[in-house]
């Protein structure tokens, strides 16, 4: 466990854990406030992400944002995101259960060293291993459940809301519960 973002994101940068790290571009370890109390978390970087070294960069990135800013967030100033996987895995798969075994680490360690106290899981793999394995994200998205004192949630990816616009209106609802959820427990933004 490093005790301090610098030690970490040098350590997870050499990380050659699984066959991910032999195809990536670059590492995206995460962006954002490191003193935020508030983690979005993902499954792992596409194409553009790889490319760019940040997380949700691309068209589904772009669509966060706007749902951010409509609540007041921002990823560079009261936000952190990271993601499960922090190499990006081919075709844009979902990482595999090996894969995500190998890197959950780094993401343990990021969330110990922001001590958040909202987690917002970004689609079903994310929610899946950090809420519950059983969790069907067209279903659940947007309840809030507290474990250790941190409250979680999960919502639908931002990809999966450009495959389905329909989708959008519930999302954007899960946003809008956050928004709450920062104000009922005084979090500053």
């Amino acid at each position: 466990m490093y005790d301090n973002w610098e030690a970490l994101e040098s350590a997870c940068r050499a990380c050659q854990g699984c066959d991910l790290a032999q195809s990536r571009t670059n590492l995206v370890f995460g962006v954002g406030n490191p003193n935020a109390k508030i983690l979005f978390i993902g499954e792992g970087p596409g194409e553009q992400e790889d490319l760019k070294g940040e997380p949700f960069v691309g068209r589904s990135g772009q669509l966060l944002d706007k749902y951010l800013a409509a609540i007041d967030l921002d990823r560079h100033k009261n936000i952190y995101i990271a993601n499960i996987v922090k190499c990006r895995p081919p075709h844009n798969r979902d990482p595999l259960p090996e894969e995500q075994e190998h890197c959950i680490g780094w993401l343990r360690n990021q969330t110990a060293l922001l001590r958040p106290k909202i987690l917002v899981c970004l689609g079903r793999i994310a929610a899946q291993r950090i809420i519950d394995p059983k969790l069907r994200i067209t279903r659940e998205h947007g309840q809030w459940s507290e474990y250790h004192g941190v409250w979680r949630m999960a919502t639908l990816h931002p990809a999966a809301l450009l495959r389905d616009p329909r989708k959008k209106e519930g999302a954007f609802a899960d946003f809008l519960s956050l928004r709450d959820k920062i104000q009922e427990l005084g979090i500053e933004i």
